[in-house]
């Protein structure tokens, strides 16, 4: 009888990237089958988000859950919450297993060693900053457009973030590993693959940068795009604008973490630009790549957050050239340093900024949405939904189509008509 495993994802691209790669290395073991999540097995492997409070308590309601709809399930918890939280993750029923980040791709070799051990079996080891590979392509067949990690970890230690200590100090993979991945991805069908890490502009290997990397990919015939994952600002080598603005396999899309508009409250959380050098770069990069799709993350609610510097933030928001924003409410971390400031914004008014940025963000998409209207873009579809078949332009924008046709992992040129609600209605000539 074969052993059942599931697998489910919290978080980033970056973790999707690394699930895919465990969950290859048990295709390849007959001993094991695959089952889709929703349905029972006998082991569950969940990967972990620590960013914030809520994806710590998402990681205890999956576990509760699964133990109420599985309870014979062994459950291992594997990434950056296990990393730092292994002794609150023990604690939680059938959890057999806690696998830091430095040994998450080794799961199936750990499982064949301890999978009778009654006791959790925690591995949290030290991350090391040496250069890294990764032992088998992430060939991810539950979505069409695969996550290439290039690099991992982070040394920038922003006051309100606990991702060095969850993923180690900044360090990135063999060059050659990358395009071997690459390859492998575009021959499995894959025809856009998205460049991802924790911070991927400080990519650094014998001597080539993410520029680099975006050349190499380029070179493979059977991909047709490629997307760079959120970057930092400060991380963006001027070649990588100017290769956006060749009409290129690189997508017209820029995703830059701003944090916060306010100077001061910029200085708080230690980030390496101002609010005024972060708006010139926006407008550099918007006025040289014809257009181009800009996103952003915001943080409402840290420490020391007063309405002026939240009005600081909104006012430039709404005058920068951005399109979308991803808005976080400030959460406590214990192992950030923003911990240790004083003026805590009050929830209520956490809620109350969060909500205003949000609409202010759809207001954003919704005008860059109407700039695209009467236009041909090439979508690359992913999945039926609802009636329509839903797809990505190159700059980021949701498209959907009535077709009966199977549509998936196509490309097709479509005329976009009307926007609804957050895609844009196509049609096809």
């Amino acid at each position: 009888m074969r052993t059942t495993i599931s697998f489910y994802t919290f978080g980033c691209r970056l973790n999707q990237s690394e699930t895919a790669v465990v969950r290859r290395t048990f295709e390849a073991d007959k001993r094991y089958k695959i089952v889709d999540f929703k349905t029972p097995a006998d082991i569950v492997v969940v990967n972990t988000c620590t960013v914030t409070e809520n994806g710590d308590a998402d990681t205890r309601q999956l576990v509760n859950k699964i133990n109420r709809n599985n309870p014979s399930a062994r459950i291992a918890l594997i990434g950056c919450q296990a990393q730092i939280q292994k002794n609150k993750l023990t604690e939680l029923a059938n959890v057999r297993w806690v696998i830091g980040n430095a040994r998450k791709t080794d799961f199936h070799s750990i499982l064949k060693e301890t999978k009778d051990r009654e006791k959790p079996c925690v591995i949290t080891p030290a991350i090391p900053r040496d250069s890294f590979t990764v032992p088998i392509a992430g060939i991810d067949r539950s979505h069409t457009r695969a996550n290439l990690k290039i690099q991992d970890g982070c040394d920038f230690f922003c006051s309100f973030c606990e991702i060095p200590y969850a993923r180690g100090r900044a360090r990135s993979r063999a060059f050659e590993d990358i395009v071997l991945e690459a390859r492998a991805l575009a021959e499995a069908g894959h025809k856009e693959v998205i460049i991802t890490g924790i911070n991927v502009g400080t990519y650094k290997n014998q001597n080539k940068n993410v520029v680099d990397v975006v050349d190499a990919l380029e070179q493979i015939m059977e991909l047709k795009r490629i997307r760079i994952s959120s970057i930092e600002p400060t991380t963006v080598p001027t070649g990588l604008i100017k290769k956006m603005a060749k009409h290129t396999k690189l997508c017209r899309h820029l995703h830059l973490p701003l944090q916060c508009g306010s100077d001061t409250i910029l200085k708080a959380m230690r980030r390496k630009y101002s609010a005024d050098e972060f708006g010139n770069f926006v407008r550099q990069a918007h006025d040289t790549v014809p257009g181009i799709c800009i996103g952003t993350d915001v943080i409402a609610g840290f420490p020391g957050e007063a309405e002026e510097q939240f009005q600081e933030t909104t006012d430039r928001l709404r005058e920068w050239p951005i399109n979308y924003f991803h808005i976080f409410s400030y959460s406590q971390r214990s192992m950030a340093q923003s911990q240790k400031l004083p003026k805590a914004v009050a929830k209520h008014d956490i809620a109350v900024r969060s909500k205003i940025l949000r609409e202010l963000g759809l207001r954003k998409r919704h005008v860059f949405y109407q700039s695209l209207l009467e236009t041909q873009q090439p979508v690359l579809f992913e999945q039926r939904k609802n009636g329509y078949w839903t797809g990505l332009t190159d700059n980021y924008a949701r498209v959907k189509i009535k077709s009966d046709r199977p549509l998936a992992n196509q490309f097709l040129n479509v005329r976009l008509t009307q926007i609804d609600h957050q895609a844009i209605i196509g049609a096809i000539d």
